[in-house]
């Protein structure tokens, strides 16, 4: 029978990409690409082609956030880097035992290809294994791939296409957790003049005014936009650009101290004050009134490019 591991062989790129288990779990762990470049590295877990780390050489500091409790279990969602929420974000909209944010963050997903770039970045293709439960959750028939791309900046385009005989609709995020200095200090730019649909605040809509700005939990989606965004960060004296493309939200999200402690698994930080101080996400998405209608036959990409620019 042929392992895992021998069929990730040929996708090993010497020096750049290799494959290994981490964490624990009855048979040794979940598998994970890692990605060392001329650039930075990088990680992704094969269970929901889940990137958990960038980190590029010219900072200091990671620009992709991974919780220092984060759990790599099957069947588990990861807190930190960038989970893939397919193909309803939040809850089901008719049946609220499935679960949030969808079922491809939590099953296998395939390595197809893996190559280095002329321009000496390199890229890594993924796609999402189906399977008798997501069919019972999703039956629809879709061809579900993730491309990844670690150089100068980090690129990555999720693609939908339909492959059945009717058309159908889904909701998305790339749910990207940044690693900033301390969430009391940032700015987000980008969403001025913006309606929100604001969770946290029990389900209002509003419209946002100048900068974003953190003083308690924060959980909105901006809806009908395409803007891109920056996260000022004046302590790591540097800015996070988010472009996308094929993405009509974006969800701004901190849980803040209360919930954090809820949840288990956000890690103390590296000053032990909370791993929820030293992260915002920032999620390129197509929510609420954005979802996305994909005709049969046809297919649907939302793509991201995260860029960082150091302030002098």
């Amino acid at each position: 029978m042929t392992s895992l591991y021998d069929e990730l062989a040929p996708f090993a790129i010497n020096n750049q990409l290799s494959f290994a288990q981490q964490g624990y779990s009855e048979d040794g762990g979940l598998w994970v690409a890692n990605i060392n470049n001329a650039y930075g590295s990088a990680s992704i877990c094969l269970q929901g082609a889940h990137l958990m780390h960038w980190h590029p050489k010219s900072q200091t500091a990671p620009v992709i956030w991974l919780s220092q409790a984060a759990k790599l279990a099957q069947g588990k969602s990861i807190r930190g880097g960038a989970p893939v929420c397919w193909p309803w974000f939040g809850t089901h909209a008719s049946e609220p035992s499935f679960p949030v944010h969808g079922f491809a963050r939590t099953v296998p997903w395939q390595v197809v290809s893996s190559r280095n770039l002329d321009d000496g970045s390199t890229e890594i293709a993924f796609t999402l294994q189906a399977s008798d439960a997501t069919r019972a959750q999703w039956p629809h028939e879709c061809q579900v791939s993730l491309l990844v791309n670690v150089g100068q900046t980090l690129k990555m385009a999720l693609t939908t296409r339909n492959m059945g005989n009717s058309d159908i609709n889904i909701t998305e995020a790339l749910h990207t957790y940044f690693h900033i200095s301390d969430i009391g200090n940032i700015h987000v730019t980008g969403l001025d003049n913006t309606a929100y649909w604001d969770k946290a605040a029990g389900g209002v809509r509003g419209l946002q005014t100048g900068d974003i700005t953190f003083k308690q939990e924060f959980d909105r989606v901006y809806v009908n936009s395409s803007s891109a965004c920056v996260i000022e960060d004046a302590a790591l004296k540097r800015h996070i650009h988010i472009n996308k493309i094929g993405s009509q939200s974006t969800v701004v999200w901190n849980p803040w101290q209360d919930k954090a402690d809820k949840m288990g698994d956000m890690g103390a930080g590296s000053t032990g004050q909370g791993g929820w101080r030293e992260m915002v996400c920032l999620e390129s998405a197509n929510a609420l009134e954005n979802s996305v209608s994909i005709v049969a036959g046809k297919s649907h990409t939302m793509a991201v490019e995260y860029s960082v620019q150091n302030l002098v």
